[in-house]
């Protein structure tokens, strides 16, 4: 695990997807009353499971997308009194997981004061959720955009090369064919970038500490078009909205 802030810690395990290492990454918030919530939980083992457990009680276990569930059971089975919230669509896909509630567009009152979060619509492939940690002004992103370099494997680096998206903040070929409503994904991107965010942590390739604000929308160039420059432009004049 590392620390990338007092109360906000990722996890990084070893992940395959369609043959290619990706790797994976889970994000832990601390609340305000000591309790975690984990954000895209990963394989668990006994060296994880001790590291969490010192930061604190593992109350919120948290399935971002329809795709970030894979390693769900082993952290139920482990803190059966967590509750479990997971992202639309995935408590019919995953009906055996029985969620305390579906994420919405509004925090849940046990996070409120900690995180925001949007429920990006068009996409219904992943329906994912963001979320953003205000104290540390970091973005926290599942599959909305990636950003694979020189860490990658030599075969994921060539995969990415070659599909124009290596070493870049950005969505892959594959949001861009599977975003239905351009209209409605375009307006949950407008609601993210009015954060003041500057760190994004996504869950694949390697955390973008500063300036993801500005990649973000150059990687979404294609669906902001000429609305990204003037988003831009509004947020850093008013410092952004807290």
């Amino acid at each position: 695990m590392r620390e990338l802030h007092p109360d906000l810690w990722v996890a990084e395990t070893p992940f395959r997807f369609l043959g290619l290492e990706v790797g994976t990454r889970m994000t832990i918030v601390r609340l305000p009353d000591g309790d975690l919530l984990l954000h895209s939980p990963v394989r668990l083992d006994d060296g994880l499971r001790r590291e969490v457990e010192a930061l604190g009680r593992v109350a919120h276990l948290v399935a971002p997308n329809k795709l970030h569930h894979l390693f769900l059971d082993d952290w139920i089975t482990a803190f059966p009194n967590a509750s479990l919230f997971v992202a639309p669509g995935l408590e019919t896909k995953r009906a055996d997981l029985a969620p305390t509630g579906i994420l919405g567009d509004a925090p849940e009152p046990a996070w409120a004061d900690v995180l925001d979060q949007v429920a990006m619509q068009g996409f219904s492939f992943a329906n994912e959720v963001v979320f953003f940690h205000r104290a540390s002004r970091s973005l926290i992103l599942t599959d909305t955009a990636f950003n694979v370099g020189p860490e990658g494997a030599p075969a994921t680096r060539l995969f990415f090369k070659l599909n124009g998206v290596y070493d870049r903040l950005t969505p892959t070929l594959l949001e861009r064919i599977l975003i239905r409503d351009r209209d409605a994904f375009r307006a949950g991107l407008e609601r993210i970038l009015a954060w003041p965010f500057e760190r994004v942590i996504v869950c694949h390739g390697a955390i973008k500490e500063s300036g993801g604000r500005e990649e973000l929308v150059r990687g979404y160039g294609w669906l902001l078009g000429s609305q990204a420059g003037a988003t831009g432009g509004r947020d850093r004049e008013a410092g952004g909205p807290r």
